[in-house]
């Protein structure tokens, strides 16, 4: 792994989210994405050199949507940039991680992805994220 790629908060009202955290970071989110299949819509910030992506469900029954009902808003993961996220799919899974999806696939900020289930984890859902080019 490289480096903390971006840290995911799930948020009820993305757009009222905007507005707070706008006031908090004291700038603007520079890109708003909907991934259809999750059922999300994402907003991303830059803060200094790390990002923040706000996570809002589309669907009642997406992963997102789910989250919230359980936990309300707040931490949702913690994305770790990868160069080859096939490779350091299989090695997580050889270390004994229990992998969410077995292949990568397309997420926001155009990235291929995959997770990590949060029981192999201490808790914390991982995202693996690799920029695909």
């Amino acid at each position: 792994m490289r480096k903390i790629e971006h840290i995911g908060i799930a948020v009820k009202n993305l757009e009222k989210s905007n507005e707070l955290f706008a006031k908090l970071f004291n700038t603007k989110h520079y890109k708003i994405e909907e991934v259809a299949s999750e059922g999300v819509k994402t907003s991303f910030f830059k803060v200094g050199p790390n990002k923040i992506e706000l996570l809002e469900a589309t669907k009642t029954e997406s992963p997102i949507a789910k989250f919230l009902e359980k936990k309300g808003e707040g931490v949702h993961h913690i994305a770790f940039a990868v160069n080859d996220i096939t490779s350091e799919m299989q090695r997580l899974k050889n270390e004994g991680f229990i992998l969410l999806n077995e292949k990568p696939k397309r997420g926001a900020d155009n990235k291929l992805v995959a997770f990590l289930h949060p029981k192999s984890s201490n808790g914390v859902l991982i995202e693996l994220c690799q920029e695909i080019e």
